[in-house]
Protein backbone atom coordinates (compact mmCIF):
# COMPACT_ATOMS: atom_id res chain seq x y z
CA UNK A 1 0.00 0.00 0.00
CA UNK A 2 2.98 2.51 1.01
CA UNK A 3 4.62 1.43 -2.56
CA UNK A 4 2.74 3.71 -4.47
CA UNK A 5 2.62 6.77 -2.94
CA UNK A 6 6.73 6.55 -2.54
CA UNK A 7 7.18 5.65 -6.08
CA UNK A 8 4.86 8.74 -6.88
CA UNK A 9 6.49 11.42 -4.62
CA UNK A 10 9.74 10.33 -5.73
CA UNK A 11 8.94 10.50 -9.62
CA UNK A 12 8.79 14.28 -9.98
CA UNK A 13 11.99 14.72 -7.62
CA UNK A 14 13.74 12.25 -10.42
CA UNK A 15 12.23 14.42 -12.98
CA UNK A 16 13.77 17.30 -11.44
CA UNK A 17 17.64 15.35 -11.41
CA UNK A 18 16.93 14.32 -14.82
CA UNK A 19 16.08 18.09 -15.92
CA UNK A 20 19.39 19.66 -13.97
CA UNK A 21 21.72 16.97 -15.72
CA UNK A 22 20.11 18.55 -19.02
CA UNK A 23 20.74 21.64 -18.47
CA UNK A 24 24.24 20.75 -16.79
CA UNK A 25 25.49 18.27 -19.58
CA UNK A 26 24.53 21.06 -22.17
CA UNK A 27 26.59 24.02 -20.83
CA UNK A 28 29.62 21.15 -20.51
CA UNK A 29 28.80 20.57 -24.18
CA UNK A 30 28.79 24.03 -25.26
CA UNK A 31 32.12 25.22 -23.51
CA UNK A 32 34.04 21.94 -24.93
CA UNK A 33 32.31 22.83 -28.09
CA UNK A 34 34.29 26.09 -28.51
CA UNK A 35 37.11 25.15 -26.54
CA UNK A 36 39.47 27.37 -28.50
CA UNK A 37 37.40 30.62 -26.86
CA UNK A 38 36.62 29.11 -23.41
CA UNK A 39 39.85 27.15 -22.08
CA UNK A 40 42.94 27.94 -24.52
CA UNK A 41 42.91 31.72 -23.80
CA UNK A 42 42.79 31.77 -20.18
CA UNK A 43 45.98 29.51 -20.82
CA UNK A 44 47.70 31.91 -22.93
CA UNK A 45 46.74 35.04 -20.60
CA UNK A 46 48.26 33.30 -17.65
CA UNK A 47 51.31 32.37 -19.18
CA UNK A 48 52.27 36.08 -20.03
CA UNK A 49 51.38 37.09 -16.46
CA UNK A 50 53.62 34.38 -14.84
CA UNK A 51 56.63 35.03 -17.55
CA UNK A 52 56.22 38.78 -17.18
CA UNK A 53 55.50 39.30 -13.08
CA UNK A 54 56.71 36.22 -12.36
CA UNK A 55 59.68 35.80 -13.68
CA UNK A 56 60.80 39.20 -14.83
CA UNK A 57 59.30 41.55 -11.91
CA UNK A 58 59.38 38.55 -9.49
CA UNK A 59 62.61 37.91 -9.99
CA UNK A 60 63.58 41.31 -8.99
CA UNK A 61 60.93 41.78 -5.88
CA UNK A 62 62.11 38.71 -4.35
CA UNK A 63 60.00 37.15 -1.74
CA UNK A 64 56.85 37.95 -0.47
CA UNK A 65 55.97 37.13 3.46
CA UNK A 66 58.32 34.50 3.26
CA UNK A 67 58.01 32.48 -0.46
CA UNK A 68 59.02 33.40 -3.66
CA UNK A 69 57.02 35.93 -5.39
CA UNK A 70 56.16 33.57 -8.29
CA UNK A 71 54.98 31.25 -5.44
CA UNK A 72 52.92 33.87 -4.38
CA UNK A 73 50.97 34.55 -7.49
CA UNK A 74 49.77 31.59 -8.13
CA UNK A 75 46.98 30.97 -5.68
CA UNK A 76 45.96 34.90 -6.95
CA UNK A 77 46.01 34.19 -10.75
CA UNK A 78 44.60 30.68 -10.37
CA UNK A 79 41.86 31.92 -8.34
CA UNK A 80 41.67 35.08 -10.52
CA UNK A 81 40.59 32.98 -13.95
CA UNK A 82 38.53 30.89 -11.71
CA UNK A 83 36.26 33.80 -10.84
CA UNK A 84 37.03 35.72 -14.35
CA UNK A 85 35.18 32.53 -16.10
CA UNK A 86 32.64 31.59 -14.37
CA UNK A 87 31.52 34.58 -14.28
CA UNK A 88 31.80 35.44 -18.35
CA UNK A 89 30.36 32.11 -18.89
CA UNK A 90 27.28 31.87 -17.31
CA UNK A 91 26.36 35.92 -17.90
CA UNK A 92 27.03 34.85 -21.77
CA UNK A 93 25.26 32.03 -21.58
CA UNK A 94 21.87 32.60 -19.96
CA UNK A 95 21.65 36.29 -21.80
CA UNK A 96 22.26 34.26 -24.73
CA UNK A 97 19.31 31.92 -24.25
CA UNK A 98 17.38 35.27 -23.19
CA UNK A 99 18.21 36.49 -26.43
CA UNK A 100 17.66 33.54 -28.56
CA UNK A 101 14.35 33.11 -26.48
CA UNK A 102 14.95 29.52 -25.75
CA UNK A 103 14.82 30.67 -22.28
CA UNK A 104 10.73 30.68 -22.52
CA UNK A 105 10.77 26.95 -23.06
CA UNK A 106 12.78 26.60 -19.52
CA UNK A 107 10.01 29.52 -17.80
CA UNK A 108 7.11 27.53 -19.37
CA UNK A 109 8.46 23.46 -17.89
CA UNK A 110 7.11 22.58 -14.79
CA UNK A 111 10.76 22.29 -13.70
CA UNK A 112 11.53 24.57 -10.84
CA UNK A 113 13.49 27.36 -10.63
CA UNK A 114 16.14 25.71 -8.76
CA UNK A 115 16.99 23.39 -11.50
CA UNK A 116 17.21 26.38 -14.13
CA UNK A 117 19.39 28.43 -11.68
CA UNK A 118 21.55 25.60 -10.29
CA UNK A 119 21.87 23.84 -13.69
CA UNK A 120 23.36 27.06 -15.21
CA UNK A 121 25.51 27.67 -12.15
CA UNK A 122 26.59 24.11 -12.52
CA UNK A 123 28.11 24.47 -15.82
CA UNK A 124 29.87 27.79 -14.98
CA UNK A 125 31.24 26.29 -12.01
CA UNK A 126 32.81 23.43 -14.06
CA UNK A 127 34.03 25.76 -16.26
CA UNK A 128 35.88 27.42 -13.66
CA UNK A 129 37.42 24.23 -12.09
CA UNK A 130 38.61 23.43 -15.60
CA UNK A 131 40.36 26.55 -16.52
CA UNK A 132 41.67 26.59 -12.75
CA UNK A 133 43.08 23.38 -12.92
CA UNK A 134 44.80 24.30 -16.45
CA UNK A 135 46.55 27.50 -15.08
CA UNK A 136 47.73 25.49 -12.13
CA UNK A 137 48.75 23.55 -14.98
CA UNK A 138 50.88 26.09 -16.37
CA UNK A 139 52.14 27.18 -13.02
CA UNK A 140 54.21 24.26 -12.35
CA UNK A 141 55.68 24.67 -16.09
CA UNK A 142 57.69 27.59 -13.40
CA UNK A 143 56.86 27.14 -9.86
CA UNK A 144 56.79 23.79 -7.36
CA UNK A 145 53.26 24.10 -6.48
CA UNK A 146 52.60 22.30 -3.22
CA UNK A 147 49.43 22.12 -1.73
CA UNK A 148 49.17 21.60 2.29
CA UNK A 149 45.61 21.87 2.86
CA UNK A 150 43.88 19.80 -0.16
CA UNK A 151 40.27 20.68 1.70
CA UNK A 152 40.56 24.28 1.92
CA UNK A 153 42.06 24.55 -1.59
CA UNK A 154 39.05 22.37 -3.54
CA UNK A 155 35.97 24.29 -1.32
CA UNK A 156 37.76 27.75 -1.86
CA UNK A 157 37.57 27.55 -5.21
CA UNK A 158 34.36 25.74 -5.00
CA UNK A 159 32.66 28.59 -2.95
CA UNK A 160 34.16 31.62 -5.28
CA UNK A 161 32.93 29.73 -8.69
CA UNK A 162 29.87 29.44 -7.38
CA UNK A 163 29.47 33.10 -5.84
CA UNK A 164 31.00 34.15 -9.64
CA UNK A 165 28.46 32.30 -11.34
CA UNK A 166 25.31 33.58 -9.17
CA UNK A 167 26.52 37.32 -9.16
CA UNK A 168 26.76 36.49 -13.23
CA UNK A 169 23.27 34.88 -13.56
CA UNK A 170 21.90 38.07 -11.64
CA UNK A 171 23.74 40.45 -14.10
CA UNK A 172 22.52 38.14 -17.32
CA UNK A 173 19.04 38.36 -15.81
CA UNK A 174 19.22 42.14 -15.93
CA UNK A 175 20.99 42.50 -19.01
CA UNK A 176 18.86 43.95 -22.14
CA UNK A 177 21.73 43.88 -24.47
CA UNK A 178 25.57 42.01 -24.51
CA UNK A 179 27.29 45.57 -23.41
CA UNK A 180 25.44 44.79 -20.49
CA UNK A 181 27.10 41.79 -19.79
CA UNK A 182 30.45 43.28 -20.09
CA UNK A 183 29.56 46.70 -18.23
CA UNK A 184 30.59 44.60 -14.35
CA UNK A 185 33.60 42.56 -15.40
CA UNK A 186 35.14 45.60 -17.14
CA UNK A 187 34.13 48.18 -14.25
CA UNK A 188 33.61 46.38 -10.95
CA UNK A 189 35.08 42.86 -11.54
CA UNK A 190 38.72 43.61 -13.24
CA UNK A 191 39.27 45.98 -10.21
CA UNK A 192 38.21 43.79 -7.71
CA UNK A 193 40.14 41.20 -9.25
CA UNK A 194 43.51 43.14 -9.22
CA UNK A 195 43.30 44.95 -5.82
CA UNK A 196 42.15 41.82 -4.14
CA UNK A 197 45.88 40.83 -3.01
CA UNK A 198 46.65 38.64 -6.28
CA UNK A 199 50.08 40.47 -7.06
CA UNK A 200 50.77 41.54 -3.27
CA UNK A 201 50.17 40.83 0.49
CA UNK A 202 47.76 43.79 2.14
CA UNK A 203 50.67 44.06 5.18
CA UNK A 204 52.97 46.09 2.41
CA UNK A 205 49.86 48.99 1.77
CA UNK A 206 49.27 52.42 4.36
CA UNK A 207 46.50 51.82 6.45
CA UNK A 208 44.03 53.34 4.80
CA UNK A 209 44.71 51.10 1.95
CA UNK A 210 44.22 47.98 4.10
CA UNK A 211 41.46 49.06 5.68
CA UNK A 212 39.84 49.49 1.63
CA UNK A 213 41.52 46.29 0.68
CA UNK A 214 39.62 44.31 3.75
CA UNK A 215 36.06 45.47 2.12
CA UNK A 216 36.93 43.93 -1.17
CA UNK A 217 35.30 40.48 -0.92
CA UNK A 218 37.47 38.99 -3.38
CA UNK A 219 40.77 39.29 -1.23
CA UNK A 220 38.70 36.69 1.35
CA UNK A 221 39.03 34.34 -1.53
CA UNK A 222 42.46 34.73 -2.61
CA UNK A 223 43.51 34.14 0.80
CA UNK A 224 42.03 31.04 1.12
CA UNK A 225 42.72 30.16 -1.22
CA UNK A 226 46.80 30.91 -0.74
CA UNK A 227 46.33 29.23 2.58
CA UNK A 228 45.32 26.35 0.97
CA UNK A 229 48.56 26.08 -1.23
CA UNK A 230 51.12 27.75 0.59
CA UNK A 231 49.59 27.45 4.55
CA UNK A 232 49.70 31.31 4.80
CA UNK A 233 46.71 33.73 4.45
CA UNK A 234 46.60 37.85 5.42
CA UNK A 235 43.29 36.99 6.72
CA UNK A 236 41.89 34.76 9.37
CA UNK A 237 40.30 31.50 7.53
CA UNK A 238 36.87 31.44 9.94
CA UNK A 239 36.14 34.90 8.42
CA UNK A 240 36.66 34.41 4.54
CA UNK A 241 34.67 30.81 5.01
CA UNK A 242 31.67 33.09 6.83
CA UNK A 243 31.78 35.76 4.26
CA UNK A 244 32.16 33.57 0.89
CA UNK A 245 28.86 30.79 2.39
CA UNK A 246 27.20 34.64 2.76
CA UNK A 247 27.63 35.43 -0.31
CA UNK A 248 26.12 32.01 -1.44
CA UNK A 249 23.21 31.84 0.53
CA UNK A 250 22.30 36.17 -0.24
CA UNK A 251 23.19 35.61 -3.92
CA UNK A 252 21.25 32.27 -4.57
CA UNK A 253 18.20 33.63 -2.35
CA UNK A 254 18.01 37.17 -4.87
CA UNK A 255 18.93 34.89 -8.29
CA UNK A 256 15.70 32.97 -7.10
CA UNK A 257 13.30 35.56 -6.66
CA UNK A 258 14.31 37.23 -9.85
CA UNK A 259 13.46 33.83 -11.65
CA UNK A 260 10.45 33.56 -9.65
CA UNK A 261 9.01 36.83 -10.27
CA UNK A 262 10.27 36.75 -14.08
CA UNK A 263 12.32 39.99 -13.70
CA UNK A 264 14.15 40.71 -17.20
CA UNK A 265 12.16 37.37 -18.96
CA UNK A 266 8.66 37.93 -19.56
CA UNK A 267 7.58 41.00 -21.18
Amino acid sequence: MSAAPQSASASPMRAHWVALGTIVRREVVRILRIWAQTLVPPAITMTLYFLIFGGLIGSRIGDMGGVSYMDFIVPGLVMMSVIQNSYGNISSSFFGAKFGRHVEELLVSPMPDWVVLWGYVAGAVARGLVVGAIVLGVAMLFTRVRIPHPLVTLSTVLLGATIFSLAGFINAVYAKKFDDVTIVPTFILTPLTYLGGVFYSVTLLPGWAQTMTHANPIFYMVNAFRYGLLGRSDVPLWIAYALMLGFVAVLSWVALTLLRRGVGLRS
